[in-house]
């Protein structure tokens, strides 16, 4: 997968889980997933910039936006597992493992798309 595919992929849906926590309300999706406001307006905010960038950046802006928005989501992954309350930015903690799992492997995959994995040109060939 390429790094605008991922972009355009994970920034839709990132985007419907804000909307899907914001229709929701606070409370824990199946018992399964944490959702409250402050998390859901950031999946809108951080889904819509992914998105914006898949669909219409430049591919050194998708890089960094999606390399960056790796180091985010790794952070808030890790720290999910320390601080579940993310220092009283979250009204509810995070309350399972599978929130803060989920994290790390957006912030994993973002950073080695974003960072490490080039994309290849396609040749042309003219006949």
């Amino acid at each position: 997968m390429d790094v605008r595919t991922y972009a355009k992929a994970v920034g839709v849906a990132i985007v419907l889980i804000g909307v899907g926590g914001l229709i929701l309300g606070e409370k824990s999706l199946w018992g399964v997933l944490n959702i409250d406001i402050a998390e859901d307006v950031v999946h809108l905010l951080t889904g819509g910039l992914m998105a914006a960038v898949g669909f219409r950046g430049s591919d050194s802006a998708v890089r960094s936006v999606v390399g960056g928005l790796g180091v985010v989501y790794l952070l808030v992954g890790t720290l999910g597992f320390i601080v579940p309350d993310l220092f009283g930015l979250l009204p509810h903690e995070y309350e399972t493992v599978l929130d803060n799992l989920i994290h790390l492997v957006l912030g994993v995959l973002g950073i080695v798309l974003g960072f490490f994995v080039r994309g290849r040109r396609a040749s042309r060939s003219v006949r």
